[in-house]
């Protein structure tokens, strides 16, 4: 199956340069998982009298009656009649005509396959499908002929669908049951009713009927999801059992006194649960690796310095990363608060923090005397060492690649306990398979007091009436964000951009009655952070922006989220923005303003947006619209990269799947048994080329 291309009869070097540049074919193998997209039913002939206006697609025969040209300029064709013993159907060309008509022989018979239309009750077919009749018992395929994807380029080399086809079936004729050994174990075929893998590989190509072909994708489908969930079990378990971590064995003093005389409120279950599993995992003698996923505003925070508090109390350093020196600094001033009176240090480490302060910090952490460090990637810095990091959390995750993450590992002789956090929801089917090397919480509870958001959409044409209410907010006391999706005019986009959107609204509020901040990726970080302090302390009422406070503002003061050109969002970045208000005691409001001409999509955002503020109904709704590669915050990870399977569509077979794989992984981890051999000998097959833990 690792043949080059080249070496197929019909490819040669030329054709092989061509599939490999435009399909990305460069062996059997990937020719072999080349799908078709469809196929043509050409197992029947149907007789001429039977052809129907409900008769979509249909394959013909009969004797070549006549042929002639007709029209001229842009209206030339060429009109030929088939004629079977019921009836008489007219086929037209209106090019290629010249090589149609060197084809075509007088009484000859042929097959014609193509859309079926009726011109003045009479039956035809534009630009049929014809092939000679010179075997009557080979008239009809044996099989539904495959459809496959091409391009232009191919097209012009003679390497269209049907092309192909034909390099396909000569893949075939070369292979047996013995050259596609079997991948799964024998019993799970029996006990799931799967057809075999040659079985399945030959029938999604040249399927005998609609049902071998839907076995055959089953099957498939089946494979691709279950190898994936094995892999990421076999990680997680190997995790577990060989990856030696710290021991947090007491939950001691600082932690109770924090919880006894400084909690700001009562935990809520999930919170008390996520605690539960974090102080399971971090004495459990292994190193954690957990994802904590936690709709906007669930407490996080609290959590991530209460497992800190259990670290310290057991003797160790903890750091906590964010992908901002906003979001840092959010989470500096938090925790500095939360933690007043308690005998900790508490640094801030940040690409701005001056040489003198950062030279004092670094001491302090080699010294142990510094137990809290949080900061940017000037974290993972060679020159930043700890005297016994114990707890490491990374939030927004997904800002991070895999290597940065694992540079916090190497500061610490055994790896520190990993807490990564996110405020981006994910659907559970997609942390399935992107995150599912990782044990991971979910907080889907609100802390207590918290009010909910109302949100509505609006149209651009009553964007003076919003204005109107939210000068009536501000009037009142409160502060409002206007949110804007691009910073500077576009010829292409025709919405309104943040430059004229201030202009307009500094209109609106006059000064000195109102007064505005604008923040935007292009500003230098100290004018940025300097106009996102003003609006927390009230020096100004409206704070008008990008989505770069879509994370690290937390202003209770705020009720009013207005979102200019909706539509040009995701959901899940707009459920982050709403998420800026509904942080204080006053009834908060999110305002989505679009214009009039939404597509069916834009729509459905917009409705799923006033409908629901659950953010993990918010994700699935996500997922299920834009599909997982482009749902911010997934793993670009090799077990997204399905080539038949969907999480989406297959939510069934992917819970199947992870059920059978982690049940094979607990009975045997290291796949000794005699009949999960094929299983083992297929995935050291794939080891390398996506990384996966030793199985030997």
């Amino acid at each position: 199956m690792s043949q080059p291309i080249e070496y197929l009869k019909g490819v040669g070097p030329l054709r092989a340069d061509l599939l490999k540049k435009e399909l990305g074919l460069f062996t059997y193998q990937d020719l072999l998982y080349l799908f078709p997209y469809r196929h043509i039913d050409k197992t029947s002939i149907t007789k001429i009298e039977d052809l129907t206006t409900l008769t979509e697609y249909a394959q013909v025969q009969g004797r070549l009656w006549y042929f002639e040209n007709a029209g001229g300029g842009s209206a030339k064709r060429l009109t030929a009649y088939l004629k079977d013993d019921t009836g008489v159907i007219e086929l037209t060309w209106f090019k290629g005509m010249n090589w149609v008509e060197k084809m075509l022989k007088q009484d000859a018979v042929y097959n014609a396959f193509g859309k079926i239309g009726f011109f003045m009750d009479k039956p035809q077919i534009v630009h049929p499908e014809i092939e000679l009749v010179t075997d009557p018992k080979a008239a009809v395929k044996s099989y539904l002929e495959p459809i496959y994807p091409t391009t232009e380029k191919l097209r012009a080399k003679g390497l269209g669908g049907r092309q192909i086809s034909k390099l396909t079936a000569a893949l075939f004729s070369l292979l047996n049951e013995r050259e596609l050994e079997e991948n799964l174990p024998h019993y799970l075929l029996q006990k799931l009713k799967l057809v075999s893998r040659y079985e399945a590989l030959l029938n999604i190509h040249f399927p005998s009927s609609a049902q071998a072909y839907e076995q055959a994708v089953r099957r498939l489908k089946f494979e691709e999801l279950f190898i994936a969930q094995l892999r990421l079990a076999i990680v997680r378990i190997e995790r577990h059992r060989k990856s030696k971590g710290v021991v947090f064995s007491k939950v001691g003093e600082l932690f109770n006194a924090f919880y006894q005389n400084h909690l700001p409120f009562q935990l809520t279950g999930a919170q008390k649960r996520v605690l539960k599993e974090i102080r399971t995992d971090t004495g459990s003698g292994h190193q954690m690796n957990r994802l904590l996923q936690g709709d906007v505003g669930s407490g996080k925070t609290i959590v991530a310095l209460l497992a800190m508090l259990i670290a310290i109390d057991n003797g160790y350093q903890c750091c906590m990363m964010a992908p901002t020196e906003i979001l840092s600094q959010q989470h500096y001033a938090t925790i500095s608060r939360l933690a007043e009176g308690l005998p900790l240090q508490v640094k801030l480490l940040t690409g701005s923090t001056p040489a003198k302060n950062r030279r004092v910090i670094q001491k302090g952490l080699t010294e142990g005397l510094i137990q809290i460090v949080i900061g940017t990637h000037a974290l993972i810095e060679e020159t930043v060492q700890f005297k016994n990091l114990g707890l490491a959390i990374v939030d927004e995750q997904h800002r991070f690649g895999v290597e940065q993450r694992a540079k916090l590992w190497k500061k610490s002789s055994l790896p520190p306990h990993i807490l990564v956090m996110t405020a981006t929801p994910i659907p559970r089917t997609l942390a399935m398979t992107a995150y599912g090397d990782l044990d991971y919480s979910i907080m889907d509870e609100l802390p207590p007091g918290r009010q909910p958001i109302t949100t509505v959409h609006r149209f651009d044409t009553a964007r003076h009436k919003v204005l109107e209410f939210v000068k009536s907010e501000i009037d009142a006391g409160r502060q409002a964000y206007i949110v804007f999706p691009l910073i500077e005019e576009s010829a292409k986009l025709d919405y309104e951009n943040l430059m004229s959107g201030y202009e307009n609204i500094k209109a609106f509020f006059p000064e000195p009655k109102y007064w505005i901040s604008m923040v935007h990726g292009r500003q230098p970080w100290e004018l940025k952070e300097a106009n996102m302090q003003r609006f927390k302390n009230k020096d100004t009422q409206i704070l008008v922006g990008t989505t770069v406070i879509e994370v690290g503002v937390d202003v209770p003061n705020a009720t009013v989220m207005v979102i200019e050109s909706a539509e040009k969002f995701g959901l899940s970045q707009l459920h982050q923005l709403r998420g800026r208000v509904g942080r204080g005691a006053e009834k908060s409001y999110c305002i989505l303003i679009t214009s009039t001409e939404l597509g069916a999509e834009a729509r459905e955002r917009m409705k799923t947006m006033v409908q629901t503020a659950n953010g993990f109904e918010i994700a699935e709704k996500d997922l299920e619209l834009r599909g997982p590669g482009d749902i911010e915050g997934t793993r670009q990870s090799g077990v997204l990269n399905f080539r038949i399977a969907s999480i989406v569509h297959d939510k069934p077979i992917l819970d199947a799947a992870k059920k059978i794989a982690e049940e094979m992984v607990e009975n045997d981890p290291e796949l000794t048994n005699p009949e999960n051999n094929p299983l083992k000998q297929y995935l050291l097959s794939l080891k390398g080329k996506t990384p996966w833990s030793k199985i030997s």
